[in-house]
């Protein structure tokens, strides 16, 4: 292995890293069973072929202790003789071995000559070099086909956000973005809809990713949520022609730089006057009121809040029993923290498709994870934001 591989211990000391890595190694066990079985039969699976000389008889139910986790396997079972993987016996290394390859798979992809040491390893024989590839781009497909299916339904609210991560380029260490998109539909589901790696913030790669969820299926969306980067308003405008939401937290960052220490609190108090009124005239009345009590001393802060107005109180002109979750991007705030949290072990990324592979794994898990879960949103007013009249059917007779 690579020194930028993750080190097992340091994997195992992140809890919810592991839950993926369990998968995979539970999903490539398996797969090196079903290549090692069709290889002992002469045929694949339900194959008619001349050159069979058994075939499978159901399957037996195992569990396998790895540094991982526990691992929940089927072993298949043969209709004459009996079939035992080797990398099952006590004290064989080759659980090792297998864990390395999907560490390696998890972080920076696996070539077929690392699954080929894999299977010497587990002492299996007779595995071609195209059933390594297929392997290979399987490990791959689980998470292609989340990142890229299709998104059906509307999605009245969207928040995106942007971290960094470092990678090499060209010989050099460079910083990419790496964009997340969430969304809520109409059945107040929230959902990872998008993940993109690019080379900065500009407002051209925001507008080719939200682009690319309108291809996939994205419509009916009327608020986003986002901090105030030009390069998704401009976006956002231009292809979704929603609502821009601009973060109440990013704001109040922003506007506190205005501000000396002693005069902070203060600051934060007298603007936290506006989001606690109940309807949208009487906070533009206060927020105005508030802007105007800095005018003299602070007036950098009062522009400020000028020109901030309608982009943070944009929240409010929507159900009133969604606003706690729309002010902010405080969603993506959490899963960024653990985006960077799960990378910073890595360290420095090999490519771009090194981090598309473990942030979407993370993010797979993380949708499987909210779809398990309550709702996250209040159905109370989301049928009013979609634009999809809801198909009645008449009443059949008995």
């Amino acid at each position: 292995m690579t020194a930028s591989t993750i080190a097992l211990s340091e994997l195992a000391e992140k809890g919810a890293d592991v839950d993926v890595l369990r998968q995979m190694v539970q999903f490539m066990a398996q797969r090196l069973m079903e290549i090692d079985v069709e290889g002992r039969c002469g045929a694949g699976y339900d194959e008619k072929s001349a050159e069979r000389t058994n075939s499978r008889n159901g399957f037996r139910d195992r569990t396998w202790e790895t540094r991982a986790g526990a691992v929940e396997l089927k072993i298949p079972k043969l209709r004459q003789g009996s079939y035992f993987p080797e990398f099952l016996e006590p004290r064989r290394t080759a659980e090792k071995a297998l864990t390395a390859v999907i560490q390696e798979a998890y972080i920076k992809g696996i070539s077929t000559r690392s699954v080929d040491d894999l299977v010497k390893a587990m002492g299996m024989s007779g595995v071609s070099k195209s059933q390594v590839s297929r392997l290979c781009v399987e490990l791959d497909e689980q998470v292609g086909a989340f990142l890229n299916r299709a998104l059906e339904g509307d999605w009245p609210y969207l928040w995106i956000d942007a971290t960094y991560v470092k990678t090499r380029e060209a010989g050099r260490i460079v910083s990419v973005a790496v964009i997340v998109a969430v969304g809520v539909n109409t059945e107040g589901q929230r959902e990872v809809l998008g993940v993109k790696v690019g080379p900065s913030e500009a407002e051209p790669f925001w507008t080719e990713f939200l682009r690319s969820l309108n291809r996939r299926g994205l419509r009916g969306v009327k608020l986003v949520i986002s901090d105030s980067h030009e390069g998704i308003k401009a976006a956002a405008s231009k292809v979704l022609k929603a609502t821009w939401q601009r973060c109440r937290v990013h704001f109040m960052r922003n506007a506190l730089a205005f501000a000396n220490k002693t005069q902070r609190r203060m600051v934060s108090a007298a603007i936290g006057t506006v989001f606690v009124q109940e309807a949208p005239d009487a906070a533009k009345t206060q927020w105005r009121s508030v802007a105007d009590q800095f005018r003299d001393k602070m007036p950098k802060l009062a522009a400020c809040m000028d020109e901030a107005e309608n982009d943070v109180l944009a929240f409010m002109t929507f159900p009133r029993a969604h606003w706690a979750q729309i002010y902010s991007t405080n969603p993506l705030e959490r899963l960024n923290a653990e985006i960077k949290r799960r990378t910073n072990v890595v360290g420095i990324f090999p490519n771009d498709a090194s981090i598309t592979r473990l942030v979407g794994a993370m993010m797979l898990e993380q949708n499987d994870e909210w779809s398990l879960n309550r709702r996250y949103m209040q159905l109370e007013g989301l049928q009013t934001l979609t634009d999809t009249v809801p198909t009645r059917l008449s009443a059949v007779a008995r």
